[in-house]
């Protein structure tokens, strides 16, 4: 008997059986998998097949062009997914710990940035300058926030305006990195859209190499951009407090 929601599993093979659950954040349920005998990785959620259509046709333009990520897997009738669930290749490998480590993981994600310039939005997604004029976008929801705290998010991402846009991450964390010695790997992808690069560059030990300028510019529009998307609890409040006052 399948978990509810999970009965979709079975698209992808008489044999196909979940085997461990995996980190996956509050917006999806993530498991290794088995399908045709070889590990795999399960990511259950809901968003909508038009979202999920974005997602999967860059995962698999990134992988063509040499990018090491998570590549979806076919459903036995072709299907990249399948009423919310993806299935992608399991990938090895270690969070990023030396500096040296995290020039490679910048690397990567200018990597990423090159490859996707004029990329289309993810569907009802906003960048941060389309919310200079827009209320809202995904989960973001300037409604809510305190009026005194809007402008000055605003005033974060005014400073963006102008730039090229590309496809970011949204999230290059140590958890959704995998490294080896000879790969970089970015996994979970669920806050990739289409914004200015700056924000996938705001990394440890500015291993970007970013002036104190554009550092500052990168770093307040990230800060500005964690506190509107997660609205609501104290990491949120913490990263507005990072936001200068104008």
């Amino acid at each position: 008997m399948w978990p509810v929601g999970w009965e979709a599993l079975g698209r992808w093979g008489d044999d196909a059986v979940r085997v461990e659950r995996l980190a996956g954040g509050v917006a999806n349920d993530v498991w290794s998998v088995r399908v045709n005998e070889r590990l795999a990785v399960g990511r259950l959620g809901t968003r909508s097949d038009a979202d999920l259509a974005w997602e999967t046709e860059l995962l698999r333009y990134l992988d063509r062009a040499g990018l090491t990520v998570p590549v979806p897997t076919p459903a036995a009738d072709g299907r990249l997914f399948v009423d919310g669930l993806v299935v992608m290749t399991y990938l090895d490998g270690g969070p990023p710990e030396t500096a040296a480590d995290w020039r490679r993981v910048a690397g990567t994600l200018r990597e990423l940035h090159r490859l996707t310039r004029g990329w289309p939005q993810r569907p009802g997604w906003r960048s941060s300058t389309d919310l200079l004029h827009a209320e809202t976008g995904t989960r973001i929801d300037l409604g809510v926030l305190p009026a005194e705290g809007v402008a000055r998010c605003r005033a974060a991402w005014a400073r963006l305006a102008g730039r090229q846009t590309c496809v970011v991450h949204g999230d290059p964390n140590p958890g959704n990195v995998r490294m080896t010695a000879s790969q970089v790997a970015l996994i979970d992808w669920d806050e990739s859209h289409v914004d200015v690069p700056d924000f996938d560059l705001v990394l440890p030990g500015n291993a970007a190499g970013l002036d104190d300028v554009a550092h500052d510019i990168a770093a307040q529009a990230s800060a500005a951009w964690e506190a509107a998307v997660c609205w609501g609890d104290e990491y949120a409040v913490k990263r507005l407090a990072e936001v200068r006052a104008i």
